[in-house]
């Protein structure tokens, strides 16, 4: 009995690196896909390429665009002095899907992790601080993911913004802890934004 062959079995070891699919999702995936040839694996695997050439993170917020500056920091109308702080791009994507904030954001590129020698240099905490000042920020939002790192980073950004003139404030209710942003629906999320206290 004989499996797949090397660059299908290549191509399911790929798919199963990705997250949310192990290895029998991805053969399920890729049998799919090779099925499918012609109405979704061509337009997938041209999508694949334009991505990998154009994608770029916005060098002023983190998002993930394909230009310089992402379509949220060029925008004049979410000029209205707020900055929600959140770990990765798909919490930022999550927190525009739910449609209920208007300001803008900075991604911090992951948390602080003693466990995975992740410090503060490592991520974008010294272009928050930065961009506060220049961007004359009078609110900052902590919308990280609630659990212990998340929780460790929000007090440390705390900590470096202490004697600056801005209201630090965090999601409340409806962000369950251990909970994370890109998993919640966007009723929990504008509830969440909505009742965000003094942090």
């Amino acid at each position: 009995m004989t499996g797949p062959d090397s660059d299908i079995e290549n191509l399911i070891a790929l798919m199963a690196r990705l997250p949310g699919l192990g290895p029998r999702s991805a053969r399920r995936a890729v049998l799919h896909l090779i099925k499918k040839r012609g109405p979704l694996m061509d337009p997938l695997s041209d999508a694949l390429h334009r991505v990998a050439t154009t994608a770029r993170e916005c060098i002023s917020c983190g998002n993930i665009g394909t230009s310089e500056t992402c379509e949220i920091c060029r925008s004049e109308k979410r000029e209205n002095g707020q900055i929600c702080v959140v770990e990765d791009v798909a919490d930022l994507w999550a927190m525009e899907r739910a449609g209920v904030f208007s300001g803008r954001y900075h991604v911090l590129g992951g948390v602080l992790s003693a466990l995975d020698n992740v410090g503060p240099d490592d991520l974008r905490i010294p272009l928050l601080a930065r961009r506060i000042k220049d961007e004359a920020i009078t609110e900052v939002i902590m919308a990280l993911n609630a659990t212990v790192d998340g929780q460790t980073t929000a007090h440390y950004i705390l900590d470096q913004l202490e004697g600056s003139d801005v209201a630090v404030t965090s999601l409340a209710q409806g962000v369950p802890i251990g909970g994370e942003l890109d998993y919640l629906d966007d009723g929990t999320i504008s509830a969440a934004l909505k009742a965000r206290k003094a942090f």
